[in-house]
């Protein structure tokens, strides 16, 4: 049983993304992770040997599509579930039906479920135990995190497949095949597009491929021809989307402008710009990752030791945009933001690694004291290695004055503290 197959036959009725869902593994965009000449998913995918999976990631990505590709190559019986509407009852009998094909025609049930995160744990449990000996194989594909929404017990039984969001590039030739396709795109129609337009998809599109083929749809369906051709411009791209574009171009000055202008307003201790470039690059389509790398960097470039909590604030929010995405994540990340801009700064700790990086790479690289060289192999203390070292810990304040440095080196001063916060000077042993 195909249930996919219903929405290549209404051509009027599905919209565009519906109608390119991919047919075959060579049809597919994106993914090449897990779905690349070679890779494991493909290969299971071309011997018709898929095992149960969890197809976990951000919507238009591609989940419902590669089960569709799945049940085009398999020759199980597969079935639909949704599940919202399937009770403990419906699976029950899904499990006794496809229990009777395996022995009596030798016959394989695959069953798919989208939204998966939506199943209770009586349709979990109820599933269970024909996933476990092999009856169903069970594909579930979710936005959710599946660790949070699934039970152990299914999720140890099937393997889960991250799904990311789409490239630039893949979003394009999404597009671009469905201009091309005759029979299920927009290739009847004749249409140009201008450079403005198309980058305007891309961005807003955030790697979600249904969301740029809708405007696509609606932009072509809603203009009118002129002398037979279809004129797309950015105006009419911002209303298919229902979004404006901002004046943002990641490879040129302006994207390195205002990426600056976030930075320096969290040096310079001013939360509102910080936020408003922080919502600039957000709803810009910049790279969610590409903002928590420069966060991560600043907490410790520019607060550091004054408040070394910073660094844990901005690594919770990578954290965060890896559980939650965006636009959840949106939240954490102000908050480390925040936690950068509004904290005493200090920049002791870039200058002391830079001051001592410049001095290494420009002498000689000092030898390590005898009493502080490993001591710990056989033979060592014939070499007197160690010897002489003084454990801090058994002197009052864990602190004893000691050499550290090599003789050559002796007198250098690489860390300067600040009396900024936390990083307040105190004496040695104090």
């Amino acid at each position: 049983m195909d249930l996919f197959s219903a929405s290549f036959d209404q051509h009027s009725v599905a919209p565009l993304a519906e109608r390119m869902r991919p047919r075959t593994l060579d049809e597919y965009i994106g993914q090449s992770h897990i779905l690349g000449r070679g890779k494991l998913l493909r290969r299971a995918i071309e011997a018709d040997r898929v095992s149960s999976l969890i197809l976990y990631g951000p919507p238009g990505t591609g989940k419902t599509s590669l089960a569709q590709v799945i049940a085009a190559k398999t020759t199980s019986r597969f079935i639909r579930i949704n599940a919202v509407t399937s009770g403990v009852k419906d699976i029950r009998e899904i499990n006794s039906q496809a229990t009777d094909d395996l022995h009596l025609y030798g016959k394989r049930t695959l069953v798919f479920c989208d939204e998966v995160h939506r199943f209770n744990k009586g349709q979990q449990d109820a599933l269970l135990p024909a996933v476990e000996n092999g009856t169903i194989t069970f594909i579930g594909a979710t936005t959710e995190n599946p660790f949070f929404e699934l039970n152990s017990a299914l999720l140890s039984r099937s393997t889960l497949f991250r799904l990311e969001l789409l490239i630039p590039s893949e979003i394009r030739l999404g597009l671009e095949n469905a201009l091309k396709n005759s029979e299920r795109g927009l290739g009847q129609y004749l249409v140009e597009i201008t450079p403005e337009a198309w980058e305007h998809w891309i961005n807003y599109a955030n790697g979600d491929l249904r969301r740029a083929l809708n405007a696509l749809e609606l932009a072509v369906l809603t203009t009118l021809p002129e002398n037979g051709t279809r004129y797309i411009t950015l105006d009419i791209a911002e209303e298919s989307i229902q979004q404006r574009a901002m004046r943002f171009d990641k490879t040129g000055d302006n994207h390195y402008d205002i990426i600056s202008a976030f930075i320096k307003s969290m040096r310079g201790s001013d939360p509102d710009a910080a936020l408003y470039w922080l919502a600039v690059l957000l709803e810009s389509g910049e790279d969610p990752r590409f903002i928590i790398r420069r966060i991560i960097v600043h907490a410790s470039e520019d607060v550091g030791l004054a408040d070394p909590s910073v660094m844990l604030q901005a690594h919770a929010a990578a954290n965060a945009l890896e559980w939650l995405g965006l636009p959840e994540a949106r939240i954490p990340i102000a908050q480390a933001v925040l936690a950068i801009t509004t904290a005493p700064k200090s920049n002791s700790a870039a200058e002391s690694i830079d001051r001592a990086l410049t001095y290494v790479k420009q002498q000689p690289t000092g030898e390590v004291p005898s009493h502080l060289k490993d001591s710990s192999y056989p033979g060592a203390s014939k070499l007197e290695h160690g010897k002489g070292y003084l454990y801090p810990h058994a002197y009052p304040n864990h602190w004893v004055e000691q050499t550290y440095l090599p003789k050559n080196v002796q007198g250098q001063t690489f860390y300067v503290s600040s009396e900024m916060g936390k990083e307040r000077s105190k004496p040695k042993g104090s």
